[in-house]
């Protein structure tokens, strides 16, 4: 099966798997073991998703790589107020604007091209790092957005491990068939896609990440992103992207937002 094939075949299944996948965190333990505390995220970690990887462009190469023509909002289920917005959208107004960082939020910072970066803060906290407009994504295991928390551009993220197929099966979860989900909220609005479609204060992104490993040793990252946002969509709107692992900071630029081409 040709890569692009193959990668497509398998971001399906784990994008349809990721709305049904069963929180298990801590059912490792058999029953009757004797009790303890619970493992940290990083010692309950079924895979290991810290390194660099690189985002491979399959498909949608105008609307990742370029700025997207204005009113160019297909596939996107927008409601007939954010296509109002989007259809009032002006690059050379968004380029002069100060803040120049509204489409690398949470809803839209997997698409953007580049190289992003997993490593673990401390044993209950992942941060993903990207080069492409040098944002920072802190991932909590266990830590709820605390009250009054002011929304911000990356929100605020609360990170749990999903093990497929673990429901009343009882007993430990074998090593390797489990993914990372990410829920944010508390964002700030931003761009949806580049040419001003829009997302709102309202709207809350639900992520899975998997990896896999292909017979020639190339590993694999998908990101699925669900974006729900009452006020600009009628619908969640779900994307899914491939990384590939690279060795460690092999062309690693950070680069200011733009309001432009993304690189």
């Amino acid at each position: 099966m040709r890569p692009v094939a193959y990668l497509t075949a398998v971001a399906l299944v784990l994008s349809l798997a990721g709305a049904s996948a069963v929180l298990a965190q801590g059912q490792g333990r058999g029953r009757g073991a004797a009790a303890g505390p619970p493992p940290t995220a990083r010692a309950a970690a079924p895979k290991d998703f810290t390194g660099y990887w690189v985002s491979i462009v399959t498909e949608h190469w105008h609307l990742r790589m370029l700025v997207p023509p204005k009113g160019d909002y297909s596939m996107l289920p927008l409601t007939p107020e954010a296509r109002k917005i989007a259809d009032t959208w002006d690059l050379g107004k968004s380029k002069a604007e100060p803040d120049q960082c509204k489409a690398y939020g949470p809803p839209a910072l997997m698409r953007v091209p580049g190289r992003v970066h997993f490593h673990w803060v401390d044993d209950n906290t992942l941060q993903l790092d990207t080069d492409a407009g040098t944002q920072t994504r802190t991932l909590r295991f266990g830590a709820p957005a605390p009250a009054g928390q002011a929304p911000q551009l990356q929100g605020y993220s609360v990170a749990s491990w999903e093990f497929l197929g673990s429901r009343g099966r009882g007993g430990a979860v074998p090593k390797g068939t489990g993914q990372l989900r990410v829920r944010t909220t508390r964002m700030t609005g931003g761009y949806l896609r580049r040419n001003g479609v829009p997302y709102s204060e309202d709207a809350s992104v639900d992520e899975y990440f998997d990896t896999f490993t292909e017979p020639n040793g190339d590993t694999w990252l998908l990101a699925t992103t669900i974006v729900t946002d009452p006020k600009y969509l009628t619908q969640p709107y779900t994307s899914t992207v491939p990384f590939k692992k690279i060795p460690d900071r092999q062309g690693w630029d950070p680069t200011p937002c733009k309001a432009d081409e993304p690189r």
